[in-house]
């Protein structure tokens, strides 16, 4: 099974993203996260094999989050899931050890894919 935390400052994005990741049979959504210190806190309690992060989100934002996260929990893979596509927010999370950036709207296959793409590594 593929655990998968959650952090997203906005209810509705946690809920719907955790509904599409668990109607998959191999996602399991281990935890789910509504500011940065949480998000950290559920990675060191949980250790899920990908993290799924806002960009900007209360507690130190996303950045914040990826790098304590891939410094604390090293088996942790990092991606980011954003409203804002700005060069200046992607290059921010790559820096912080992000390895897959997508923006919000994308149809739920390509979310899928993309975690499974960032478990595997890839």
């Amino acid at each position: 099974m593929l655990t998968v935390l959650i952090g997203d400052d906005e209810p509705m994005i946690r809920d719907v993203l955790s509904e599409v990741l668990q109607a998959e049979p191999d996602l399991s959504v281990v935890a789910v996260a509504g500011d940065a210190e949480e998000a950290i806190a559920l990675a060191e309690r949980h250790t899920p094999r990908v993290a799924i992060l806002d960009v900007r989100m209360p507690g130190g934002g996303g950045a914040h989050a990826a790098r304590v996260i891939r410094d604390r929990c090293p088996g942790t893979r990092v991606m980011a899931f954003s409203a804002y596509g700005d060069a200046g927010s992607v290059e921010e999370m790559r820096r912080a050890g992000v390895t897959e950036y997508l923006l919000k709207g994308l149809p739920n296959t390509d979310i899928v894919a993309a975690v499974r793409r960032v478990a595997a590594g890839r």
